[in-house]
């Protein structure tokens, strides 16, 4: 292959063709491809390596600090958890189709987090956009929005995914303005998409730390309408034993 050739084939971002061109045209030789055989290997090898690197693209974006996967949750140590229920919904992704949210509760290393990052994973390989928040984070940065007078824009950064992860719910307590910003996100007329949630507290306790009554109950009214619930609180604790796929 000529470099000015080479040069075209980056230019049309097309590297994989560069760098094999040479053993393309020997596997055609070796083989006795048609020139429509050919082409048609070329585009299926084009096609599917700009899939994945659009995949590891979105997997980046993420910002999930682990890349948990279903395939490597313990369910053998958590005999009280629902597994059929939680593969017939990570396995169809019906849910984000629906715009139906998964809360995940229970206390501290009983695998909430392996288990919600493992669904933003899966949908994210299978075509969706999402991110990871932790739930500090998230209303810190509402928060400081809010003195920057931009909330409308951090609230539509976090409307736009596919699937948001908001993590450790709870562990934290907020402010009123912060509560409400958070309400203003998960309503339904502006958070249109599927939600994932973690929790060490269950609904009763949320008004502990969200010191908002009202707000409270509508929050969690919001947040159960349309949503898979699963309760880990009875669950064996797994900190130190669970492990990201490698």
């Amino acid at each position: 292959m000529t470099d000015e050739l080479q040069a075209k084939l980056r230019a049309l971002r097309l590297p994989r063709l560069a760098k094999h061109w040479d053993q393309d045209l020997q596997e055609a030789a070796r083989q006795r491809m048609s020139h429509a055989a050919l082409l048609t290997h070329i585009v299926e090898e084009e096609y599917r390596l700009q899939g994945d690197r659009a995949r590891q693209q979105r997997l980046r974006r993420a910002r999930l600090p682990e890349p948990w996967t279903i395939e490597t949750f313990p369910f053998d140590r958590q005999p009280k958890l629902n597994r059929k229920a939680i593969f017939a919904l990570y396995d169809t992704l019906d849910f984000l189709a629906k715009a139906q949210n998964i809360i995940w509760l229970g206390r501290t290393g009983c695998g909430k987090t392996g288990l919600a990052s493992s669904f933003l994973v899966g949908a994210i390989q299978r075509g969706a956009t999402g991110r990871y928040v932790l739930f500090a984070d998230l209303v810190a940065e509402l928060y400081q929005a809010v003195a920057l007078h931009a909330q409308e824009a951090v609230l539509q950064k976090y409307l736009r995914w596919d699937l948001l992860l908001i993590d450790e719910i709870g562990y934290v307590e907020v402010e009123p303005v912060q509560v409400g910003l958070f309400f203003t996100l998960m309503q339904k007329r502006h958070r249109k998409k599927s939600t994932l949630l973690t929790s060490n507290l269950g609904f009763s306790d949320w008004g502990s730390f969200l010191k908002n009554d009202h707000l409270t109950a509508a929050l969690i009214d919001r947040l159960t309408e349309t949503s898979h619930v699963f309760n880990l609180r009875e669950c064996v604790t797994l900190r130190g034993k669970l492990s990201p796929d490698p």
